[in-house]
């Protein structure tokens, strides 16, 4: 259960699906309410996809190149306080690589549901970065199985809220959302510092 707690709500920090539902209204204004439901059903599918073969490929990839997993960690940590730093800035979509031609092309498109909502708006090389490490952590079967499981719980959740996007806006209303953002963000900092730091200490043997 903490190893599930711990993934869930490392990946739900990065993702920040929250931060996603000013810009997913955006790209689907105009669209009608099935059709809202099933662009955030297949978001949420590919972002499952994405991170469920970033967790399993990832370290291949990382022998294809000869990279080790402590300076992953510490590129992923860099990656990751940068998102954490945008968010507490105001200035994460322009993080997320979604400026105003993307979003245009984007809305121009019927698979915005894979690029740019899931990526790199969600399954990005933050979340990515994350789970690979979390593979080579957690080498039991076991556990790898608890965090496929945690990964399909923030499948749903963005889901859950992108479906809800409307109701959320409304609610929230954009200093509402923004707050939370900023909360996101500071936790979302505090996890990439923590990678930084415990991959320091490993390559140095401190």
């Amino acid at each position: 259960m903490d190893l599930f707690l711990i993934t869930f709500a490392a990946l739900f920090s990065v993702i920040n699906p929250l931060g996603s539902v000013p810009i997913f209204l955006g790209l689907t204004q105009g669209d009608t309410k099935e059709s809202q439901k099933r662009t955030a059903l297949w978001t949420s599918v590919n972002v499952f996809i994405i991170l469920v073969i970033s967790f399993f490929i990832g370290k291949v990839i990382l022998n294809f190149f000869g990279i080790s997993i402590d300076v992953l960690r510490i590129a992923g940590g860099v990656v990751i306080c940068s998102s954490g730093f945008g968010l507490l800035s105001g200035t994460f979509s322009k993080k997320r690589g979604v400026n105003k031609k993307v979003a245009n092309d984007a809305q121009q498109r019927n698979d915005i549901a894979l690029t740019p909502l899931a990526i790199p708006m969600m399954a990005g090389p933050g979340s990515m970065s994350l789970l690979i490490a979390m593979e080579q952590d957690y080498q039991e079967i076991l556990n790898k199985l608890i965090i496929v499981t945690a990964i399909f719980a923030v499948a749903i959740s963005v889901f859950l809220i992108l479906r809800s996007a409307n109701y959320i806006s409304k609610i929230l209303g954009a200093s509402g959302i923004v707050a939370i953002s900023r909360i996101i963000g500071f936790l979302v900092l505090a996890i990439g510092i923590q990678y930084i730091i415990t991959s320091l200490l490993i390559l140095f043997k401190i």
